[in-house]
């Protein structure tokens, strides 16, 4: 069983910078593979960004290419999601999922494991 716990939301203007951090417990992060998710009010949610369990395949949604960033620390059981150059439409709630030995996948099917989310709001 893992746990996973979002963290780093909040309100920010156009063009500020949030860094988003799931911490993991409960088993060895670092044979999971992580992604992250977002959901806005009615709509569908929809995949942002996801690591291999190793780190060395990302891929990235095309509405963030170029200004998120994700990352993993498997010392301090975490996966990092840095947000640049926000815009209002990424606002929503944003969920990190996992999967052991996932590779980066940005299905939501693919993960079984998932956090409360932590919301992001970007104000005009």
């Amino acid at each position: 069983q893992v746990q996973l716990v979002e963290s780093g939301g909040g309100l920010v203007q156009t063009g500020g910078s949030l860094r988003l951090s799931c911490t993991a417990s409960g088993r060895t992060f670092s044979s999971y593979g992580t992604g992250w998710f977002r959901q806005a009010p009615r709509k569908e949610r929809e995949f942002v960004a996801a690591i291999s369990w190793n780190g060395g395949r990302i891929v990235y949604a095309d509405s963030v290419k170029g200004r998120f960033s994700i990352s993993r620390d498997n010392a301090k059981n975490t996966v990092n999601l840095r947000m640049n150059d926000l815009k209002p439409e990424d606002t929503a709630v944003y969920y990190c999922a996992a999967a052991r030995y996932s590779d980066s996948s940005s299905s939501t099917s693919s993960y079984n494991y998932w956090g409360q989310g932590t919301q992001v709001t970007v104000s005009s």
